[in-house]
């Protein structure tokens, strides 16, 4: 098993293609994917590419699941298009920009995002952005410029913990640090507040998890993924229009171009063998086909098996998951601009409540358009563990910390605002590592796919969703013997794995590091 290399630039092959293989599959292969998210579209993508009659079903409106975009009216009769909240489209995203490679082949309708200020009332802001791209390069960098990280911020921290970070290894992490949380591992790191505030726990609660629902096996994993372990750089892109027109639209154009079947407004209930077959019954009738791919987020699968005992195993590891408390979104139109220095994008640091800002019309096209004609700005506030009893409560919290934030957004008028508050993503929480589902399951000819699947490769939020995706298109073309679809991305182990970093103390003076046991001893 390979580790990150400084100098290794390029996505390493996962999955290789078979060329010794067929790449058509045999006339009259079928096969049911339920969930018209990017894991569901990714999936039908590739198989109906392959000669795979396919049909995507989608309880929703419209495709795209946490990525989903639809119309919306404004009180002055313009429409747009709203979404679920802001998505950075990371440029180590190998499987879901190969996808996304079908409608736009060099990524056109994506645009850089530039800078990735996190800040905070109580610190100046700290940009994550524009860093060297290989790591350890841009750790070192980030040492340098970032007034977090001088000595006085880390005496006291736990070297042991610190050099893990950099020492990811997929079963030893898992091994040491899958029953911790992630507000403890950050507590025993002994950084001082300003540092854990500003660079630890803005990116932890960017996976929708609150510290103490988040397994600190899961936290060292996304920093190898996305910072520590990924030479590609944590540079993100955006789409210049909204997900429905750059993204959705074109790929169901894509998928019924191929002769794929969408069927929206489509809720599955429950599916059944039927031969050597599967029926899956729903608002659409039921379908039948030799394959299916489950592509749906944690709840709606745990409801879906628990009306279709299909397979112990799998209906055992569904029944477990668990998901993220409610994220808010909520996106407001202003009767004038916020400053002109405020970013795309920042992440927010120390707010009880809001956990991103992102301007909205500096960002899509049909924003920037109702800007310019009415003189005003869209901004969107996002809150990733939500703790406000309602969305309108969530919303009154976020916009009262914006303003402390940004004072100019204080004595804005709300022309409109469009408001959500969900709970479809999934947790990670302590101690369940091995315990969701594996693309591949107990139940012959189904399988599991979405950001919450053990995967096993490095990946994280839509790039998970993608290649578990990918991966269940690859099992059924293995089970007609076509050969599968290359899969890209990055080493699974960190620079220092495999290194007795467990055994460094503190590199101050704060006394010894809290002992974590070693996993060579489990």
């Amino acid at each position: 098993m390979s580790r990150t290399l400084p100098w290794r630039r390029r996505p390493q092959v996962l999955v290789p293609a078979r060329p010794d293989r067929p790449r058509r599959v045999r006339p009259g292969t079928r096969a049911v994917v339920v969930g018209g998210g990017i894991a569901g579209v990714s999936a039908a993508v590739v198989l109906a590419e392959r000669g795979v009659a396919v049909t995507l079903l989608e309880a929703a409106p419209t495709l795209g699941g946490r990525l989903g975009a639809w119309p919306h009216t404004l009180p002055d009769g313009s429409e747009q298009v709203v979404e679920h909240g802001f998505h950075a489209f990371f440029r180590h995203y190998d499987t879901w920009r190969s996808i996304l490679r079908r409608i736009d082949p060099e990524l056109g309708f994506l645009r850089p995002v530039e800078g990735y200020p996190v800040i905070s009332r109580r610190w100046p802001a700290e940009d994550l952005g524009n860093l060297p791209a290989a790591p350890p390069f841009n750790l070192l960098a980030l040492f340098a410029r970032s007034p977090s990280l001088r000595l006085r911020e880390i005496a006291g921290a736990d070297a042991a913990l610190g050099f893990a970070l950099l020492a990811h290894d997929p079963s030893a992490t898992a091994a040491r640090f899958d029953d911790l949380s992630a507000g403890e591992f950050l507590a025993r790191l002994g950084v001082s507040e300003r540092a854990r505030q500003m660079l630890f726990e803005a990116f932890a609660r960017s996976f929708f998890c609150d510290q103490d629902g988040l397994s600190a096996a899961e936290l060292v994993a996304m920093f190898h993924y996305y910072f520590l372990g990924n030479p590609a750089g944590i540079g993100f892109d955006a789409p210049a229009e909204d997900h429905l027109t750059a993204i959705w639209a074109p790929l169901a154009a894509h998928l019924r171009g191929l002769g794929a079947e969408i069927r929206t407004g489509a809720r599955v209930t429950s599916l059944e063998r039927a031969g050597r077959a599967w029926r899956v019954h729903g608002a659409a009738g039921p379908v039948e086909a030799e394959h299916v791919v489950l592509a749906l987020d944690p709840g709606a699968l745990r409801t879906l098996l628990a009306e279709s005992p299909i397979a112990p195993d799998l209906a055992t590891r569904a029944a477990a998951l668990a998901a993220a408390p409610p994220f808010a979104v909520t996106r407001l139109w202003l009767d004038r601009d916020v400053r002109p220095e405020r970013a795309v994008f920042s992440a927010v640091s120390g707010e009880a409540t809001l956990d991103s800002v992102t301007v909205y019309s500096r960002l899509e096209g049909e924003s920037a358009r109702w800007a310019a004609r009415t003189g005003g700005s869209v901004v969107e506030l996002h809150s990733y563990a939500c703790r406000a009893p309602d969305v309108t409560g969530a919303t009154a919290r976020m916009r009262a910390e914006l303003a402390a934030l940004w004072p100019e957004t204080d004595a804005a008028g709300v022309v409109h605002l469009q408001e959500r508050l969900e709970a479809t993503a999934p947790a990670f929480p302590p101690g369940t590592a091995g315990t969701r589902p594996g693309v591949v399951t107990d139940a012959p000819g189904v399988r599991v796919a979405g950001d919450f699947v053990e995967c096993p490769y490095p990946s994280g939020l839509m790039e998970r969703a993608a290649m578990t995706g990918v991966l269940a298109a690859n099992d059924v073309l293995a089970a007609v013997g076509a050969g599968p679809e290359e899969i890209r991305g990055i080493a699974a182990r960190g620079l220092l794995a495999g290194m007795p970093v467990h055994r460094l103390g503190r590199l101050g003076r704060g006394g010894p590091a809290v002992p974590l046991p070693d996993p060579a001893l489990r």
